[in-house]
């Protein structure tokens, strides 16, 4: 049986964070987070987020026995190699402050949202299974992309990749399924609303409303979504045949039986996670909670206990031969917990050094988001929110072009709302471009390899969404955003 799970994500998630704090020296006292001056970083600083950035790609296939077993203590070596000279140059104090502010407003937040949603959609099993054809491997992609936005893209995701997975595992060609299966289920279908995706998480919780997003993605959503469950039905459907399954049933290791769902209670714990994650964006108290010079909002504190409370019910609750047939294991979201980590930290002073706008060392990429007149050019918000998205995640990305397409939820959802819909489809869309856009992928390719599937590399993953999305991102720039 596993530990429970607060003794191994939630205490290796701050295991991430504690060496972090120790390495920037124990100041009496946190400094208020203040923010870095984005404008006096160059960009060497972004070298160590660079450097995570192509240990996670080579990693796996340079030295794949070494990366497995100690991708843990690379990711910290990252993350101290940006924080010991920050701290030398820029004092403790500012980096133990900008620590606590990224674990406390961004790090755990994302966490125990992908926590929670993992938790709860592992403890449901789908029992069963049918045989793995171009029709229903589609059918399984629409269900899952629906499902995205309204359970989360990690939560389908993990309630479905298995039984794909499953229905999959006598075919020779089964790679292409779980990459298409990223593409849909654990980013483009979370496009329509906050809860489907993190980078929509956190407009909600700037102001952005909810059934906004629903409004403003739906035909970019409806389009993509189409277009990519027609390409995968062609390319599955070749590759079948090619294979000769569409006329000898290869030797099944999971026989075809009656499909039926266990751990059904939990259906009612992705409602709480629903109902608290709408709460905590429509209940203002103004009730402040101070620490360490950070200001806590009473119903963001609150959403986070019950998200923990939530997953903790879930796994009270949930049968453990469920779980065991569900295959559920905290590995991959462990992963996302150590790489996120590193990603978190070593994106500080990429993302300062963004809001500096002009005034930064990044100023000619900014620059390009805004016309001679000063209006905003929203296919340049598109695409670089998404090729930023791509590789620097997609959620503070889409923070940061938020911020500088003025920052204020009213008027970007009225006068500027075409800017606010390329920034988050930007976000959301090109999350698929690379395993590291977007946390989900991570976890699906994880599972998916330890199931015996040989996903391919991190660059080959880029070449498929280069191919395979390129022409999609295009249109919808023609269609929606010039």
């Amino acid at each position: 049986m596993p530990p429970l799970f607060a003794n191994v994500v939630l205490r290796r998630a701050v295991r991430a964070f504690v060496p972090s704090l120790a390495l920037v020296g124990a100041a009496p006292a946190f400094a208020a987070a203040a923010g870095i001056d984005g404008r006096q970083l160059s960009l060497w600083w972004i070298v160590p987020f660079a450097g995570l950035l192509l240990s996670i790609a080579m990693g796996p296939i340079l030295t794949p026995m070494f990366w497995h077993h100690h991708f843990g203590k690379v990711t910290a070596a990252w993350a101290a190699a940006f924080l010991i000279p920050f701290a030398l140059i820029f004092g403790a104090s500012l980096a133990t402050a900008e620590v606590l502010h990224t674990a406390l407003f961004e790090y755990l937040p994302f966490l125990l949202l992908l926590f929670a949603l993992y938790t709860v959609s592992g403890g449901i099993h789908v029992r069963g299974n049918l045989h793995g054809a171009p029709g229903l491997n589609t059918a399984i992609l629409a269900l899952g992309t629906v499902l995205a936005s309204l359970m989360g893209t990690t939560g389908a995701a993990m309630l479905l990749i298995r039984p794909l997975l499953r229905a999959n595992d006598n075919r020779k060609h089964r790679a292409h399924v779980v990459v298409f299966f990223i593409f849909l289920v654990a980013n483009v279908g979370g496009a329509l609303t906050p809860l489907g995706d993190p980078p929509l998480f956190l407009g909600f919780l700037k102001g952005v409303d909810f059934f906004w997003t629903t409004r403003a993605m739906l035909w970019p959503t409806l389009l993509t979504s189409g277009l990519l469950l027609a390409v995968f039905y062609a390319v599955d459907r070749y590759l079948w045949h090619q294979a000769g399954e569409s006329r000898v049933k290869a030797l099944d290791p999971t026989p075809d039986s009656r499909i039926s769902i266990e751990g059904r209670i939990n259906f009612l714990f992705l409602g709480g996670i629903l109902a608290s994650v709408l709460a905590s964006g429509m209940w203002k108290p103004n009730v402040q909670l101070h620490f360490a010079g950070n200001t806590i909002e009473l119903q963001n504190l609150l959403r986070d206990i019950a998200l923990l409370v939530i997953a903790w019910a879930s796994w009270h609750f949930t049968p453990r031969r469920v779980r065991a047939a569900h295959h559920f294991e905290w590995g991959p979201i462990l992963e996302v917990a150590k790489l996120f980590a590193g990603i978190f930290l070593t994106i500080i002073p990429a993302i300062a050094i963004l809001r500096a706008g002009s005034d930064g060392a990044m100023h000619g990429l900014v620059s390009l988001v805004t016309g001679a007149d000063g209006q905003p050019r929203n296919a340049a918000y598109f695409l670089l929110t998404g090729a930023l998205s791509s590789f620097l995640d997609n959620a503070p990305t889409y923070l940061v072009f938020f911020n500088l397409a003025g920052g204020d939820a009213a008027s970007l959802m009225t006068t500027y709302a075409t800017t606010l819909t390329a920034i988050s489809a930007g976000a959301v869309f090109m999350g698929a471009n690379s395993y590291i856009g977007n946390a989900p992928n991570i976890m699906v390719k994880s599972i998916a390899e330890s199931r015996g599937v040989p996903m391919p590399s991190f660059f080959a993953y880029v070449g498929w969404s280069v191919l395979v999305l390129g022409p999609i991102y295009v249109l919808l720039t023609f269609l929606f955003f010039r």
